[in-house]
């Protein structure tokens, strides 16, 4: 966890999880890559450059970088190292470039969520962000004067393909010296006996050396719902979750709970990329 790119729009939302990863930054002894994507057509536009034949992009880079400066004020972020970087905003490809530039280790980024049409049709920003990326990426919902982990829900089919996410999960975990709630919901469409799911999960944490854990099994009617619901009665302070990323028409079809949990979650949700 040394490098953390945060992107902003400088939204309330977006500097909620600026806070969050001055935090983590100051506990690990971590940098922060601070990214902001020009909303504004920039082929032709070198943001390095003062001299632009484009007036409105010289006009936003400008108003970027003051507002860049203000955040760089900030209390919260004095001592830690904090890099800018601004992009042109073409798809969220820039942010997954960025990680492979910067050598990122972790995004952190705000989120209010998408419902309803929007959510189908748009999505929010961090659903595309958690679609896209290739390193953990946690979406941070409300303000936090405070980030502790001390209850971490992951939650799984517990299956092979898994097994690579959770061991960033553990180590996520123990950074913090969290329990990890290890978390199978089953429903009507995926339904297995208690004894099966338990040694499907025995199975699959055989051989980690991480004993600060605890075994749930879930009866819903959604895995999301479920998900959300062992949560809210562990009072977890951190959903963690992998993501297989899918994307056009799969994704249209298929969908995915990682993103659904990101747009209606209320609290920190962490996701792991398969």
């Amino acid at each position: 966890m040394k490098r953390i790119l945060v992107p902003t729009d400088f939204s309330e939302q977006a500097e909620n999880a600026l806070k969050v990863a001055a935090i983590l930054a100051r506990k690990h002894n971590s940098e922060i890559y601070l990214l902001h994507m020009m909303e504004i057509p920039m082929q032709h536009t070198d943001p390095a450059n003062s001299h632009s034949d484009i007036p409105e992009a010289l006009f936003f880079m400008k108003l970027a970088r003051k507002k860049f400066e203000d955040l760089m004020s900030q209390d919260y972020l004095k001592g830690i190292p904090v890099h800018e970087s601004l992009k042109a905003d073409i798809t969220f490809n820039e942010i997954k470039d960025s990680c492979k530039e910067f050598n990122i280790d972790l995004i952190v980024m705000g989120s209010h969520g998408a419902t309803g049409l929007k959510e189908m049709f748009v999505g929010s920003n961090a659903e595309k962000v958690v679609r896209t990326s290739d390193v953990p990426v946690l979406v941070i919902k409300n303000a936090h004067d405070n980030f502790e982990v001390s209850d971490f829900v992951f939650a799984s089919d517990f299956k092979n393909d898994s097994k690579e996410t959770y061991k960033q999960a553990v180590a996520f975990a123990q950074a913090f010296d969290a329990k990890i709630h290890l978390v199978l919901v089953i429903t009507s469409s995926n339904f297995m006996t208690t004894h099966e799911a338990e040694t499907r999960i025995n199975d699959f944490i055989s051989g980690q050396k991480f004993d600060y854990y605890t075994i749930t099994i879930h009866n819903d009617y959604t895995v999301e719902q479920g998900i959300l619901n062992v949560s809210k009665d562990l009072n977890a302070d951190l959903i963690g979750i992998s993501t297989h990323g899918r994307q056009g028409i799969a994704h249209f079809l298929n969908g995915s709970i990682s993103e659904d949990l990101v747009n209606h979650a209320n609290r920190p949700v962490i996701t792991f990329k398969i």
